[in-house]
């Protein structure tokens, strides 16, 4: 039976659209504008001021010069193995950790899991953490972007709630069938854990895709640099001569800016594409464990 509503929750739910439709229109515009202004024509997009709703011309010529650009392929290079190797130690770390954490009868685990709490509000902070990564010899290396991030606290927090919720009848009976904690985990916890892994994937992909910082300063070898560093001084030191050599003066500073949105549309799009992916996975992982039977 349908329930009728009054009016004052008509009014809500209609004041709710006009509100959420305006958020979605404020956080979709710079997308949009970024996009429709990598393609418009460079001299067109230098004089334009103000809103700009659809391209300017069409010009291609910003893409043809980033994907010219050797750093911006090499940067691609460098991030998708940090990103494939990355995503798949930390997804092994983080489970491996998560399920340790979410067994019962362990040996202080509360002791542990207090002391794994604690890394996640204090660090020993910036400087010791570069000391310790220069004598291990991991600065001027892309391990160096790998190994030292393999567990987030939070997400290992997340994808222990999320074994937690498994129900311990099949843990039990697996050890009956002599299965070990590493087949229990691998063909037990993690097949029916995959909506949160996927969700694990996503925060863990996204993070390693965006970062940036470290790259920059434990990366002293250009060849090396993750596309996020190479994107930064493109944007902050306006770094395109290497896209615009051999024209005059007034065109580089015309594409300049085309370029530049370019890069970020290059930078951004792999990344948005992964969403459609697992987004079916994303409310059903997140919400694991948050409901308690």
């Amino acid at each position: 039976m349908k329930v009728k509503r009054s009016r004052g929750e008509r009014i809500f739910s209609v004041m709710n659209y006009i509100i959420l439709g305006a958020v979605i229109l404020l956080c979709f515009y710079p997308v949009w504008y970024v996009a429709v202004a990598s393609v418009s024509d460079s001299s067109l997009l230098t004089q334009h001021t103000g809103l700009l709703f659809k391209p300017l011309g069409f010009n291609l010529d910003a893409y043809v010069k980033v994907f010219k650009n050797p750093m911006i392929v090499k940067g691609y290079c460098n991030t998708l193995f940090i990103l494939i190797v990355g995503v798949i130690l930390d997804i092994l770390m983080t489970s491996l950790g998560a399920y340790f954490l979410s067994r019962k009868n362990v040996m202080f685990k509360k002791p542990v899991m207090m002391f794994v709490l604690f890394t996640m509000f204090f660090s020993g902070g910036m400087i010791p953490f570069y000391l310790t990564l220069k004598d291990v010899h991991l600065t001027n290396t892309l391990w160096g972007l790998i190994i030292p991030f393999m567990i987030n606290t939070y997400n290992m927090i997340i994808l222990r709630t999320a074994f937690e919720s498994i129900p311990e009848s099949l843990i039990e009976a697996a050890q009956i069938d002599g299965a070990g904690h590493f087949k229990i985990l691998m063909q037990i916890v993690i097949p029916l854990s995959k909506a949160m892994l996927a969700v694990m994937v996503l925060y863990y992909g996204v993070g390693i895709w965006n970062a940036w910082f470290w790259g920059s300063t434990i990366i002293r070898k250009r060849e090396m640099y993750p596309l996020q560093v190479i994107l930064r001084e493109i944007l902050m030191q306006n770094d395109v001569g290497s896209m615009t050599a051999g024209v005059s003066v007034a065109y580089q500073e015309s594409i300049g800016m085309s370029i530049k949105y370019a890069t970020i549309i290059v930078a951004t799009v792999p990344i948005l594409c992964v969403y459609p992916f697992l987004q079916k996975y994303f409310t059903k992982g997140v919400m694991v464990g948050a409901v308690k039977e």
